[in-house]
């Protein structure tokens, strides 16, 4: 063949092959837009146009001229996936996550040559279908953080080519399949958080000898970790934490010569630690709340990259290896609550940048390393419950990132490093029960919230420059030589909660104006040299619970407010008080707390007091004539009074019969001045302020002092329904036994055969969202005032502590399950209070999560987890708190926001963006001096709102964040606030994403431990 016809046939193929790829671009062109046409036309694809190659659409990637790779991420696509994407023949990538996408497992199984599926942070919901294995090519696929559910179909064990499998967080209810260990290839597989049906770690999973990464956090496992895990030669992330575990470790599972990460917290493992012979490349283990034994191997100090090593809460023994003090990596050293003895190893921070020493609840001797925060970087040392002496290394006087400093409950002796006072981030400060000595500084470190020196030996007076000391909340100086006089610069901290001065020698009279510590609920002075009269603002002090002022010399008598208020516990004795002791206090509950004060008197006392009336046996009689004048009026009154109430008694009963109305039973929480009769008359149409679902709320006088109250009328016909009763009763249950200064009083409930009402303490500024939101849905003016930052901060803070009081102080936890702004109100000083019982639960003090009959609480406000189970524990109600912290930020309603989605959706794709924060604010906050602190709530809301409960923070880290964040410091200058103070959120919840990056995740429970 000649040359001209050798090229003649080579144009004709290079014409005919481009004609053939041009139509088929065209042909994927025309895929491409009917699939936009089908998700509704999004102005994100508007890029998509019939006069453009799809090659260069910025969501699409071509091979050779076809389209193989399609990028939906983020998208905000709330259609179902067309299954005519699948008509692209050459498509290798499709992702579709962080969308809105609803229904079953989009239909891709004619997608033959996809690899990467990612599906992942949807709305599917469903099985996962039996047919999955069609899709053979598949590499990569991430259904996680969905609403699937049922079973993991043992088909998916028939995709050959399978390296990566992530189906964490979704809400699988069934099996996992053994099948999966059919998946030679595989390297990372993720079934965190899933509840499924208990169940034991296949043996087969030990054929996966290509994994490197395995995630089965919180999932249900039980029996023994299989034997065949040693086979897993390749592993080097290793995270069965929060299961069922039980058994030994495995012999040989740390000679795995790649594994870097091992977590198996809070399972059932016993047995002995193996030593890590080979696995030297190991950067974090945490074996912690087993029942482990044995001594820790001295072979853990070969790990020359270890940074985090976690042993707590274990059965272990023997001293600790000196080689661990020598490890060059060490972050993080945690080995409390075991029955470890002997000394530290007294290089231990020497060699590395120690962050964390936790070592209590062990038996340890001798002295503190002197080189702890030698890396400039220690944020807590907890060593309480040991039997360490010494003094305190002065080393750690210079350590300015100290968090925490916990040494109570040991020999310790001599003075405290002076820097430790103030040591800038300091915030807990617990030295009770050693032998230390000195005295008490002027100054504080700024943020320190929690004094505790108990049972040692210090001395001296408080010093004036204690109202300096604005952040303190417990203050506990029990048991020591102070002396001088109680200044009265102590009443100045307002935030007390706590305060324990017994057991000194202070004396002078106990400070008169203590009307600002509104917040304490512990006040004991006992066995001191106090004299004078009791102030009368002590009966003043609305939460108080607990007073103890006997071994004192107080004298007068005892306040009449003192007898108001609900006391848990009372001691007044060993004093020298005199006359009668309030009536309300003649009650066998104060039976011991008014032993040796001769002076004291009741009338008929039930509780063995002196009667008041024996005083005036001596006292000259009357005469006889005087006596009968007085005999004769009082027979005259009498039968005055008999004939008034025979008249009354009767126009009652008649007034009664023809109203008709239904006898009431009023119970009483407090001290009342009112009675039923002034609630029931004013039940009526002027007096209304606002209604819900379940009922009307009144504002109603109820003494001439114009002092209000508010009735929650519960919505009734002729039979109460049966879900109202039980609202009723939960609200009087919680409310009648708790008190709070940020949780709304309850006064008392009047109740009849089908009528409940409860009586509150009236809240002048309404409810939050009035304020935020009043003038968006009505013409409300929000009384003519708009909230600034600080008091939006302010009320933040108020019912943050309200919350924390429920999951964190109340002897029964509390979870209140409807969180949100319409049940925050407001005093006349806008301190915030949590109202609105009607959906919460009690729960016991040992118990995770409890099951409801019914899914209840607010939409816009409901955490996911909640929408689609049962089961709640605590952190439904910091999600909600979430929505309100972003409310406060943004001025934005829950469940009304710009492009049909919610208040969390919206904050959280901004949050994504990395978008300035300035772009979101509320406009009625302008341009606020404070926008540092207004990031940081920010970020707090977002942490709070997480998809995953687990990654969320609990009530008590989130109020001291916030806490954190009030803009003045104890001197009135402008306090810095950075990323370090949500920091210690952002560790405990890490997202889950960040697993897929090998990061780890801590555990809930012990997080924050540095700020307990």
């Amino acid at each position: 063949m000649s040359e001209l016809s050798l090229s003649f046939l080579f144009l004709l193929f290079i014409s005919t092959a481009f004609k053939v790829t041009s139509q088929d671009i065209n042909a994927e062109r025309d895929v491409l837009l009917n699939f936009k046409q089908q998700l509704g036309n999004p102005p994100f694809l508007q890029s998509w146009n019939s006069s453009s190659s799809p090659c260069d659409w910025p969501e699409i990637n071509c091979t050779a001229n076809s389209v193989t790779e399609v990028h939906l991420r983020d998208k905000n696509i709330t259609t179902p996936i067309p299954s005519t994407i699948c008509d692209l023949r050459n498509l290798t990538f499709l992702d579709l996550a962080f969308n809105y996408i609803p229904g079953e497992f989009p239909a891709l199984y004619n997608c033959s040559k996809l690899q990467t599926l990612d599906l992942s942070q949807n709305y599917f919901v469903g099985p996962i279908p039996d047919e999955i294995d069609r899709l053979s090519a598949l590499v990569y696929l991430d259904v996680g953080a969905n609403n699937f559910s049922g079973n993991i179909p043992p088909s998916i064990g028939r995709l050959p080519e399978l390296q990566t499998l992530y189906m964490y967080q979704t809400q699988f209810n069934g099996t996992f399949p053994k099948e999966i260990g059919n998946l030679s290839n595989l390297e990372v597989l993720g079934l965190a958080y899933n509840d499924f049906t208990p169940m034991k770690i296949p043996q087969e999973f030990g054929q996966l000898t290509k994994l490197s990464f395995l995630w089965m956090t919180f999932t249900n496992l039980i029996g023994e970790i299989p034997e065949s895990f040693n086979n897993l030669t390749n592993l080097q992330h290793l995270d069965l934490a929060r299961n069922n575990l039980e058994g030994p470790i495995p012999s040989r599972l740390f000679s795995l010569k790649n594994l870097t990460h091992v977590y198996l917290f809070k399972n059932n493992l016993s047995g002995e630690i193996p030593k890590p012979v080979e696995a030297l490349n190991l950067k974090e283990i945490d074996l912690s709340m087993n029942t482990l034994t044995g001594s820790i191997p001295e072979d853990f100090g070969k790990l020359q990259y270890l940074d985090f090593l976690s042993l707590f809460s274990n059965r272990l023994t023997g001293e600790l290896p000196t080689s661990i003090g020598l490890l060059p990596a060490l972050r993080d050293f945690r080995v409390f609550d075991n029955n470890l003895t002997g000394i530290f190893p007294p290089e231990f921070g020497l060699h590395s940048k120690l962050e964390g020493f936790e070592v209590s609840e062990n038996q340890f001797s001798g002295q503190l390393p002197e080189n702890l925060c030698a890396g400039g970087v220690l944020q807590g040392v907890v060593a309480h419950t040991n039997q360490l002496s010494g003094q305190v290394p002065k080393s750690l006087g210079n350590c300015p990132t100290l968090r925490t400093f916990q040494l109570q409950n040991n020999n310790f002796s001599g003075e405290i490093p002076q820097g430790i006072w103030t040591t800038f981030n300091l915030s807990s400060l617990m030295l009770s029960n050693n032998s230390f000595s000195g005295k008490l500084p002027s100054q504080l470190a700024w943020n320190l919230s929690r004094v505790e020196i108990s049972d040692n030996k210090f001395s001296g007076e408080i010093p004036v420059t204690v109202a300096t000391w604005t952040n303190l909340v417990v203050f506990q100086v029990s048991n020591n030589l102070f002396s001088g006089k109680i200044p009265k610069e102590i009443t100045y901290l307002s935030d007390l909660t706590t305060l324990l001065l017994d057991g000194n020698d202070f004396s002078g009279e106990l400070p008169s104006e203590i009307i600002s510590w509104r917040s304490l609920t512990t006040l004991d002075v006992s066995n001191n040299k106090l004299s004078g009269e009791i102030p009368a603002a002590i009966g003043s002090l609305p939460n108080l619970l607990n007073l103890d002022l006997s071994e004192n010399q107080f004298s007068g008598g005892i306040p009449p407010g003192i007898g108001n208020m609900r006391l848990t516990s009372l001691n007044l004795s060993s004093n020298q008080l005199v006359g009668r002791i309030p009536s309300q206090l003649d009650n066998l509950a104060y039976n011991n707390s008014f032993l040796n004060n001769a002076g004291l008197c009741a009338d008929n006392s039930i509780i063995k007091l002196p009667d008041c009336s024996s005083k005036h046996r001596h006292s000259k009689r009357l005469s006889s004539g005087y006596l009968a004048i007085i005999l004769t009026i009082s027979i005259f009154v009498s039968i005055a009074i008999l004939v008034l109430s025979f008249f009354i008694v009767r126009d009652y009963r008649r007034k009664k019969r023809r109203q008709d109305l239904a006898t009431w039973k009023l119970t009483s929480f407090q001290i009342l001045d009112f009675s039923e009769g002034n609630i029931l008359t004013n039940l009526t149409d002027n007096n209304l302020i606002g209604s819900g679902g379940s009922g009307k709320v009144y504002r109603i006088v109820v003494n001439r002092n114009n002092e209000f109250v508010a009735v929650k009328k519960i919505w009734n016909s002729k039979k109460l329904d049966y879900k109202l009763e039980k609202e009723f009763l939960a609200e009087v249950e919680i409310l009648g036994s708790i008190r709070h200064s940020n949780i709304v009083k309850l006064l008392c409930c009047i109740s009849s055969e089908d009528s409940k009402l409860l009586v509150y303490e009236y809240m002048e500024n309404q409810s939050l969202d009035k304020w935020l939101h009043g003038n968006k849905r009505s013409p409300m003016s929000r009384m003519g005032s708009v909230l600034d930052w600080p008091t939006r901060l302010q009320i933040a803070v108020g019912a943050a502590q309200g919350l924390c009081y429920m999951h964190h102080e109340c002897p029964t936890p509390i979870i209140h399950r409807d969180v949100k702004s319409s049940n925050i109100l407001l005093d006349s000083e806008f301190k915030a209070k949590i109202a609105d019982f009607g959906l919460a639960k009690m729960l016991t003090r040992h118990a995770s999560s409890h099951t409801m009959s019914v899914v209840a609480g607010s939409f816009g406000y409901l955490a996911p987890e909640h929408a689609y189970t049962t089961k709640v524990n605590a952190k439904i109600d910091v999600y909600s708190f979430g929505v309100v912290l972003l409310e406060l930020v943004t001025g934005r309603e829950a469940n009304s926001t710009d492009q049909n989605m919610s208040l969390v959706q919206w904050a959280w794709q901004h949050f994504s963006e990395d978008k300035p924060v300035v772009e979101i604010l509320d406009p009625e906050i302008g341009e606020s001096p404070y926008l540092e602190e207004i990031k940081m709530v920010y970020k707090v809301g977002i942490v709070c709102t997480r998809e995953s409960p687990s990654t969320r923070p609990s009530m008590k880290e989130v109020l001291h964040v916030l806490r954190s964040c009030c803009p003045e410091d104890g001197k009135g200058a402008k306090k810095k606030v950075s990323d370090i103070d949500v920091a210690p959120l952002l560790g405990t919840a890490t997202y889950l994403s960040s697993y897929k990056n090998s990061k780890k995740v801590s555990n809930e429970d012990d997080s924050m431990i540095y700020n307990v």
